[in-house]
């Protein structure tokens, strides 16, 4: 897929306030720090695109961003940080909880991991919520840049190793690096391939 435009549409503090529009959405969540904004502006191209702070957890609302006038790349806040406070923890836990349960738009959520870390348990935590509620996701392990590519292999593995013994089929993964675009074209012909599915069975139906 070709990024041919990017631009910010609109910040939100409640689902039930995002765009009115029938284009598919994939979001994008992972845990303050996870490297979230730096892979959304690697991925549309744009630098500047999304927020990037050296401060963990500045990503407050959730961020809808138009890719090609055809779907929209939305930017959610991040999970576990718990410098926030717990009103203000909770507060963003429901408007997570509320986007991702109730955007029908939602076509995939891309959970960001760390690929340097062993696995997390409010990562793991927040994965099995995802299937106990039958949300399409798929995993997008980040930072593959800053450590040995062996290195990176083992952590993936180990974190595919602990989902599977939860879960019979595990979701699409990416390993990527901001840095050096890792990963840009598989997750953007993912989101291509899933886009002409969709297309497709609007087609069937009409």
């Amino acid at each position: 897929m070709e990024i041919t435009s990017a631009e910010f549409v609109i910040s939100n503090s409640r689902a039930d306030m995002c765009p009115k529009t029938n284009l598919p959405e994939y979001a994008f969540i992972g845990r303050s720090n996870v490297g979230k904004s730096s892979l959304i502006n690697m991925l549309t191209q744009r630098s500047k695109l999304a927020m990037t702070s050296s401060t963990p957890g500045k990503t407050l609302l959730i961020n809808h961003f138009l890719v090609n006038k055809e779907w929209y790349l939305v930017d959610l806040p991040g999970y576990g940080y718990a410098q926030r406070g717990k009103k203000m923890m909770d507060k963003i836990k429901k408007m997570i909880e509320d986007y991702v349960l109730t955007r029908e738009q939602m076509t995939c959520l891309f959970v960001l991991v760390d690929s340097r870390l062993s696995p997390q348990n409010n990562d793991l935590k927040f994965i099995e919520w995802l299937g106990e509620n039958g949300i399409p996701f798929a995993i997008i392990f980040t930072k593959a840049d800053k450590q040995s590519t062996s290195k990176t292999n083992r952590n993936v593995e180990l974190y595919l190793k602990t989902l599977q013994e939860q879960w019979e089929e595990l979701p699409p993964y990416f390993i990527s690096s901001s840095e050096k675009k890792t990963g840009r074209d598989e997750i953007l012909n993912y989101i291509e391939s899933v886009n002409r599915s969709l297309s497709s069975q609007i087609s069937d139906e009409g």
